[in-house]
């Protein structure tokens, strides 16, 4: 049944929508990231323009993350005062991040950004996390496994305003987590992330943070990052698409606790080479779109 979405301004498939949320919610099942990374491209694909599709993923992602927050709260897994630091520099950042947006779609940027940001973050991130899956895979099967440090201390642990996180038994550099937080708020406004392949392993290896508390805390600053970045988009450049975000949200919801029940069926780094497989794959698709783009000027230069 095709449905009309109101500000993507084009009829589409509602099953389709549905099936995407499905299948990104089958992944955040399954391997436990968000899928922003993923969702905003694959709408992208379908043709829904990228202000739009930005916007609407963010939204989108509020109802999983509270969801997510509240399971892991009950676990004792959520250290909310380093959540709360996180959050402050979420805010900050993803309402810097709407500016910029603002500003590179009046400039006739916005659309090249969101690309280019994609492929330079997913081809990063897609090929660390490939060859770390891959190197940890050889040395199981080598039997040479050895557990190293989660972080190292350098220049950053020494800034100042320091404070103590008794949850995380941590005493850092306030400082440290709010910069973190800005640049996944940013992050968040331009590409319609949570932000989660970043601020997770930035909370593992900057902050030190214990791991059984990283994903529940990364959770509970992404509600208000992406409610933020929701309500400015909103209000100031009318991209969330209310329709779209609730077929998505239907397909995701499901899609998650399926996930879920797969997640002893494969080792987690086999599920990571596959994600990361699959994240290198879309990164590919971007760019040669963005290929395209200058060929095709210079084929109308060259005709004139």
């Amino acid at each position: 049944m095709y449905i009309y979405l109101p500000i993507a301004e084009q009829p589409i498939h509602s099953l389709v929508i549905i099936g995407v949320g499905l299948i990104i919610g089958f992944i955040m099942g399954l391997v436990g990231v968000g899928g922003g990374f993923l969702l905003t491209p694959i709408m992208m694909f379908l043709g829904i323009p990228p202000p739009v599709a930005v916007a609407s993923v963010a939204n989108q992602l509020v109802a999983p993350s509270v969801s997510g927050v509240l399971s892991h709260w009950k676990r004792g897994n959520v250290d909310f005062k380093m959540g709360t630091v996180l959050l402050l520099g979420g805010v900050l950042g993803s309402s810097i991040g709407v500016i910029l947006f603002n500003f590179l779609d009046k400039i006739g940027q916005l659309d090249l950004v969101i690309k280019l940001s994609y492929v330079i973050f997913l081809s990063l991130i897609g090929s660390m996390m490939f060859t770390e899956s891959l190197r940890l895979i050889l040395r199981k099967r080598k039997g040479k496994i050895s557990r190293g440090k989660l972080h190292q201390h350098n220049w950053l642990h020494g800034l100042p305003f320091k404070t103590r996180f008794r949850k995380s038994k941590l005493y850092i550099s306030i400082l440290l987590p709010i910069l973190i937080g800005v640049i996944v708020g940013v992050l968040a406004a331009i590409m319609g992330i949570g932000g989660g392949f970043i601020i997770v392993p930035a909370m593992i290896y900057l902050l030190g943070m214990p791991t059984s508390l990283v994903v529940g805390t990364s959770l509970f600053q992404i509600i208000f990052v992406a409610a933020n970045t929701t309500v400015l988009q909103a209000s100031q450049n009318q991209t969330v698409d209310i329709v779209l975000a609730t077929l998505l949200l239907l397909g995701s919801v499901a899609g998650v606790q399926i996930g879920a029940k797969f997640t002893n069926v494969l080792k987690g780094e086999h599920l990571r080479l596959i994600l990361s497989s699959i994240i290198i794959l879309v990164s590919l698709k971007i760019l040669t779109e963005l290929i395209t783009i200058p060929s095709d000027l210079f084929s109308i230069i060259i005709r004139r």
